[in-house]
């Protein structure tokens, strides 16, 4: 079952669960797997890829360092008025509806 995302791509997040290495980092999201429920957060879980050489696509080959993905229950939206990790709620403004900081209630977007 494929859960409704309240974070978006491009939003800013912190790590707060995971490797000790990776735990407080803050990233930006590159990528949603809603079908999977992870995300992949820029700078955050590198992995070494092993790439073959192509060259019909102008593909050198090697060893590549690309991001990985975490859990969706893994990461936060990181509120930079509150400067930590916070839950997204939504509020009704007239017909408009908001993404809103649960802790400080500043519309996210």
């Amino acid at each position: 079952m494929i859960k409704k995302m309240k974070l978006k791509k491009s939003d800013p997040v912190i790590v707060v669960r995971g490797k000790r290495a990776e735990r407080g980092k803050i990233g930006k999201i590159l990528r949603i797997l809603p079908e999977k429920n992870r995300v992949i957060v820029e700078k955050v879980r590198m992995v070494k890829e092993y790439v073959r050489p192509n060259p019909q696509k102008n593909i050198q080959g090697g060893i590549v360092e690309r991001e990985g993905s975490l859990p969706m229950a893994s990461v936060k939206y990181y509120c930079k008025e509150c400067e930590q990790g916070v839950r997204v709620g939504y509020k009704l403004a007239g017909k408009d509806k908001h993404r809103v900081c649960k802790k400080c209630e500043t519309v996210l977007d």
